[in-house]
């Protein structure tokens, strides 16, 4: 009997069951090192693993499905079952995890729609991104010998909104393509929250999120229970058990005996899912953003989390606290030695070539013509960043007022090659002086998207649009005749090293060198001033000399004995004659 029930309790195959989870999001995490993460989860004594599923990842383009690689769910489930793991998979289309944009896929901003929501036409794309996700998700269902006991239909709906017609139709499209196993959803442990995200009164399981104080959170979940007359297990599906970064604040810490507690206090009382177990890291552009006030804080590439494991997927503190207490509370349970990589400082690698970003704007992309500047979703570009060039023609002797108007998140502008200006949100806007000395002088501007808003009331506000929004302003009327190069940077295999460069422009260096063996390691950024790197021509994400991290981890899976190359893109015109690595994170003291 493969069965998954949940009633006053959960059963397993017809006993009872108690769900010890840990969050590993497989696409945080190198696929060479899956194996190693999850096995650490169940060395630690526990007997499931929680993952997300990234709509922007699966389908970076409409109708363009990916599930290769580190997108590859199904080898991660395999591995997962394989070790003697349950799975709880959460596909619901926004998922929140500090991601960027929550998930979404950054195409639904050029419809006119409103995501999470029942809007037909969001509806429409989400039955078919379903239609290819969900079919693969299926066998894998504890019903038919798999090990998925569980499905989210909506994630922390309850801190956004209320509309049941649209978690009903959520829902119902996970059963449209199969999903049989029981659905549930995830909020807040409060009333508010849990009644406005919840399909309680439709009997989908209600699970809450916390990091603390798990009686007081799981009275309230109760209280709610009783309310509707349900006798449910109580669970927690995020448990807490550090939290994320942001550039320019202190690295968040939380205290190991006083975490393997609180997470035995949860234990004691329901099933719990800790998040995270391994955060791993942010690759590329996918680092989310927190919404405060008027400005956005985006967050960091690494999502070590402060977790049981390190971002490298190594036990901490935490995990041999937790652990211990397991032993003496649960000796039943399936223990062993967690696995343990070794890191390497290799030696320092010499600058090899570089060339500047204007220079290679032909090589890069495909540039387009339009009186009024686009933004990023109108060139079918989603991230990374994109470069703005026009003619400006001098009208008076004395200096002019120029101005970018909505722009998203971070401009560079440049008056005939020049820096002049460097503004982020709460300065864009704001006026710039341009002293022109030619009849005619060059004005371009690159625009970064430093990430999207991930959680809160911005979700869906019109600052998600990235790069120029309504266009720039010399005197009192926006200029046209501008040139557009999107910058999506998905390679850099295109460079031409001998096209030229500048000192203090943006510009790309590269670093080769030769392996004899792999292994982890942590590149250090110090002497770098912002930008993104890229190992064997795969972005690792991003670095920013604002700190905390100095630092980004490459797990040895993007190394190759033999030849390797490292090619960073930096954009303050800041740059080392030779790159450094270092055999553990380094930190900016703040």
């Amino acid at each position: 009997m493969n069965e998954f029930q949940i009633k006053d309790q959960f059963y397993l195959n017809g006993k009872p069951f108690k769900i010890l989870s840990g969050a590993i999001h497989y696409f945080r995490v190198h696929p060479d090192d899956w194996y190693h993460s999850l096995y650490n989860l169940k060395a630690l004594g526990f007997n499931t693993v929680e993952t997300y599923i990234p709509w922007n990842l699966h389908e970076p383009q409409k109708g363009q499905f990916c599930y290769e690689g580190i997108l590859d769910i199904e080898r991660f489930l395999t591995i997962a079952q394989d070790l003697g793991l349950y799975a709880i998979v959460r596909p619901s289309p926004y998922i929140c995890a500090e991601w960027e944009w929550g998930g979404l896929p950054a195409w639904l901003m050029t419809e006119k729609l409103q995501v999470r929501s029942s809007d037909s036409v969001y509806l429409q794309h989400l039955d078919e991104y379903y239609a290819s996700l969900l079919p693969k998700l299926v066998k894998f269902q504890h019903s038919h010998e798999g090990n998925i006991l569980m499905f989210q239909v909506e994630n922390e709906y309850g801190s956004y909104g209320e509309e049941k017609d649209y978690l009903r139709a959520v829902a119902q499209l996970m059963r449209k393509y199969g999903l049989t196993a029981p659905f549930f959803t995830s909020d807040g442990p409060w009333r508010a929250c849990l009644r406005a995200g919840s399909l309680i009164a439709d009997d989908i399981l209600v699970t809450g999120n916390f990091g603390s104080r798990a009686k007081e959170s799981f009275d309230q979940m109760q209280d709610f229970f009783d309310e509707y007359g349900k006798q449910w297990p109580l669970m927690c599906m995020e448990f807490w058990d550090g939290w994320f970064n942001r550039w320019g604040e202190e690295v968040i810490r939380r205290d190991p005996d006083e975490l393997a507690q609180a997470v035995m206090d949860c234990i004691e009382l329901g099933s719990i899912n800790l998040y995270m177990f391994h955060g791993g890291t942010n690759f590329g552009f996918m680092n989310g953003c927190s919404a405060r006030g008027a400005i956005d804080l985006p967050q960091v590439t690494s999502y070590d989390y402060d977790a049981i494991l390190d971002e490298a997927g190594n036990p901490t503190k935490k995990f041999y606290a937790l652990q211990a207490l397991l032993k003496e509370k649960y000796p039943e349970l399936e223990y062993a030695e967690p696995l343990v990589k070794e890191a390497k400082a290799f030696p320092s690698v010499a600058l090899t070539d570089k060339v500047g970003l204007v220079h290679s704007l032909e090589n890069l992309a495909v540039a387009s013509s339009s009186f009024y500047p686009q933004n990023m979703e109108a060139h079918g570009q989603s991230t990374g960043y994109i470069f703005y060039k026009t003619q400006l023609e001098r009208d008076k002797q004395e200096a002019e007022r120029f101005r970018v108007i909505d722009a998203r998140d971070r401009i560079q502008v440049y008056q005939d090659g020049e820096l002049i200006a460097t503004q982020y949100q709460t300065e864009i806007g704001e006026d710039i002086e341009l002293n022109l000395e030619n009849q005619l002088s060059e004005i371009s501007i690159l625009v970064e998207n430093m990430g999207r808003v991930n959680y809160g009331h911005k979700l869906t506000a019109p600052t998600q649009s990235k790069g120029i929004g309504r266009g720039a302003m010399a005197d009192l009327h926006f200029i046209g005749n501008w040139e557009t190069y999107p910058l999506p940077l998905e390679s850099v295999s295109q460079l031409d090293y001998s096209l030229g460069w500048k000192q203090g422009q943006p510009a790309f260096y590269r670093y080769q060198f030769d392996l004899a063996e792999r292994a982890d390691t942590y590149l250090d950024m110090t002497g770098f001033g912002k930008g993104v790197v890229f190992v064997n021509n795969v972005n690792i994400g991003r670095f920013w000399e604002k700190g905390p991290i100095l630092y980004l981890y490459i797990p040895k899976g993007y190394l190759k004995k033999g030849e390797n190359e490292i090619v960073v893109f930096e954009t303050e015109g800041r740059y080392r004659e030779s790159i450094a690595f270092s055999q553990e994170p380094l930190y900016k003291d703040l």
